[in-house]
């Protein structure tokens, strides 16, 4: 979960608000948490507004449970507004608001900070970097990122503001962390679609893919692939029905994307089904858990099926998607997993070391904050930051102030920090 505050001359700008998925000791049940904003909450006259940069969970998740406290102005792209606006309808909360749609080129003056929002690939579409001034200095947020040349949905990513960036001048770079350990570089989202098609195209039986809701360059693979194929595509999952219904809004999904009604698949010929499905992580409910149980009320699965994750296993939840594979292939159904699968069929969202270092030349920051990760992966970010130039590689932990310009430096645990949990009684709870 994210939530970063940006501070100048006494105000304050958050950028992102996410939440975190929380599983219950002894227990398959998971319990949703975020960040406890008491010390924004406490000054939120002095918050000028809060920009998302995309549409996961971890970045805007928390924002219609906790914006009834902060109320103030929410600055975004089309898709991620859309996103926001039916996950507070669908939850049944406030609707935050006013959400202010801008463009992935727009510039805007909030308070004392310039916010330059900057195109970036990521695994979902309408991601921004932000490009932040002040009259001290500026910094690049890179919010979740990867270098995809060929991501299906969305424009390709474009180094050049990038570049640009550099040859100005930028104080520091605040920077994703999750692949910092990995050597190389992510795998494009046309890798994956090829990757794809190629094993689709060897199946004989029925097929379902199992993937993130918020993977929409995924979503239109599987759909091209379905045409191309001669089958039938359907969508299995409340959150797939979402997403594709707010992608459609803004006009991120073409033609080829026409998922038929999930009550019909049923009803046809084994090979002609290609089944978008949600649960990749072992979730129970979900509608890859019903039909590993053959509980599913509009489609049953046989021996000569194949199930494909499209997904890797997030650490914590290997056990539940081991149980997963095994029920499916207890009955002949045959499993197929991004995980030990040699063809790529799936593609992280985050940059690998290769990518770090490339991101790191083209800018040439003077300091660099690793965030987003374990402090494995911050200390690895820091160490290729080191070696791409950087002077000065920072890091630290929750609570944290960081002084990136004039003068460089951290201030440990300058702000009290905290979780809050959502009770089944729908109210927020201090965790601890």
């Amino acid at each position: 979960m994210n939530l970063n505050l940006f501070g100048h001359d006494g105000a304050w700008l958050m950028v992102d608000c996410g939440i975190t998925f929380e599983r219950v000791s002894g227990s398959s049940d998971t319990r949703i948490q975020m960040p406890d904003p008491a010390f924004i909450a406490g000054c939120r006259d002095r918050l000028v507004g809060l920009v998302a940069t995309h549409a996961h969970e971890d970045h805007i998740g928390a924002i219609p449970y906790l914006w009834p406290k902060l109320r103030r102005p929410i600055y975004t792209t089309a898709f991620t507004a859309a996103v926001l606006r039916s996950k507070a309808a669908g939850r049944g909360t406030e609707p935050p608001g006013p959400v202010i749609e801008v463009a992935p080129t727009a510039a805007m003056q909030l308070g004392p900070f310039n916010v330059q929002w900057l195109p970036i690939t990521h695994s979902t579409p309408d991601t921004c970097a932000l490009h932040i001034t002040t009259p001290a200095g500026s910094v690049l947020h890179t919010a979740d990122w990867k270098l995809d040349a060929a991501p299906v949905v969305g424009p390709a990513f474009d180094a050049a503001p990038y570049q640009a960036l550099g040859r100005a001048g930028v104080d520091a770079v605040v920077c994703d962390s999750t692949n910092a350990p990995s050597p190389g570089f992510t795998p494009t989202e046309a890798e994956v679609a090829k990757g794809l098609a190629e094993l689709i195209y060897g199946c004989s039986g029925r097929v379902v893919v199992a993937c993130f809701a918020s993977s929409i360059a995924r979503l239109q693979t599987v759909a091209r692939i379905a045409g191309d194929t001669g089958r039938y595509f359907g969508l299995m999952g409340r959150s797939l029905h979402t997403m594709a219904g707010c992608a459609r809004s803004v006009g991120l999904l073409d033609q080829a994307f026409a998922p038929i009604n999930s009550a019909h698949l049923g009803y046809l010929p084994r090979e002609e089904v290609l089944v978008l499905a949600t649960g990749s992580q072992g979730e129970p409910g979900a509608a890859l858990h019903r039909l590993a149980g053959d509980s599913h009320p509009h489609l049953s699965l046989e021996q000569g099926d194949t199930v494909i994750f499209s997904a890797r296993t997030i650490p914590g939840n290997e056990e539940s998607v081991q149980r997963l594979q095994a029920a499916f292939r207890a009955r002949g159904i045959a499993v197929v997993h991004a995980d030990a699968h040699p063809e790529v069929i799936h593609a992280s969202g985050h940059p690998c070391a290769g990518e770090l270092d490339a991101m790191y030349r083209w800018l040439a920051p003077p300091v660099a904050v690793p965030v987003h990760g374990e402090p494995r992966h911050m200390a690895a970010n820091a160490a290729i930051a080191r070696a791409a130039g950087v002077r000065l590689p920072l890091t630290g932990m929750n609570g944290d102030l960081f002084h990136l310009a004039p003068e460089p430096g951290i201030r440990r645990r300058a702000a009290s920090v905290g979780r809050l949990e959502l009770a089944t009684d729908g109210s927020l709870q201090p965790v601890g």
